[in-house]
């Protein structure tokens, strides 16, 4: 599990510019999502894997548990899946032109839909009446990537919890978009997975400075609980 490191000076900059530290601490789950990025094999799978994130692995308990509790209290799972095939050569070419054919060839082929890599890790808990969203972009929200949009306005929602990997690119870039796009958007800060620390804080410390909350699994959960209890007292 990534080592958090939020400075308290940076804590401090987020309780001036907006009176406290932790904007959506309250929420209300009925118009939230959980939006879970990449937790693919693609991602996560010795052998399979074109870019491999080994952390990915860790926080599988965690994202797992964010899952249940949203659903207990009435909120909405949403399982976000890249894909990459030969159109994207045509519409993303910078993208390859960046990554050089050596590396291109690999991820088309560890994201190509029906292959290995292109499905979710088998240990999440991923339920048949879970939202899929397929992107073909490192942010689900930017134009021409996916559906997400539509289909968390179609539920009256409001705001998204933000988990997955790798934290500093396809996670930030959809919660960056998202926080744009007008939801209320929180990086959870111990279900996120980067390949280092230093990548992982740094882009939770962007985040939370700019465009939202950070939040830890416990503290949603508690709050995810809280929701859910009067509910099922009735």
């Amino acid at each position: 599990m990534h080592r958090i490191d939020i400075p308290q000076s940076v804590v401090d900059r987020v309780i001036r510019h907006r009176g406290r530290a932790h904007v959506y601490e309250s929420f209300d789950p009925r118009r939230a999502a959980l939006v879970v990025v990449d937790m693919q094999n693609a991602f996560m799978m010795p052998g399979v894997a074109h870019n491999l994130c080994a952390e990915a692995v860790n926080i599988v308990p965690n994202i797992n548990r964010l899952a249940a509790a949203m659903r207990k209290a009435g909120g909405t799972v949403v399982w976000v899946i890249s894909t990459f095939g030969e159109a994207s050569l045509e519409n993303w070419p910078v993208l390859h032109e960046m990554a050089g054919p050596e590396r291109t060839g690999p991820r088309i082929a560890a994201l190509a839909e029906g292959s290995v890599g292109h499905r979710l890790w088998a240990e999440l808990d991923a339920k048949p009446g879970d939202p899929v969203v397929v992107k073909t972009k490192y942010s689900a929200f930017i134009q021409g990537s996916s559906d997400i949009e539509a289909v968390l306005r179609a539920r009256g929602i409001d705001t998204i919890l933000v988990a997955g990997t790798v934290t500093g690119v396809c996670c930030e870039s959809t919660a960056r978009d998202a926080m744009m796009l007008n939801f209320r958007t929180v990086m959870v800060t111990d279900a996120n997975a980067a390949m280092t620390d230093e990548d992982h804080n740094a882009a939770l410390i962007g985040f939370y400075l700019a465009f939202g909350d950070i939040l830890s699994t416990d503290q949603i959960v508690a709050r995810l609980e809280k929701a859910a209890a009067p509910a099922l007292a009735g």
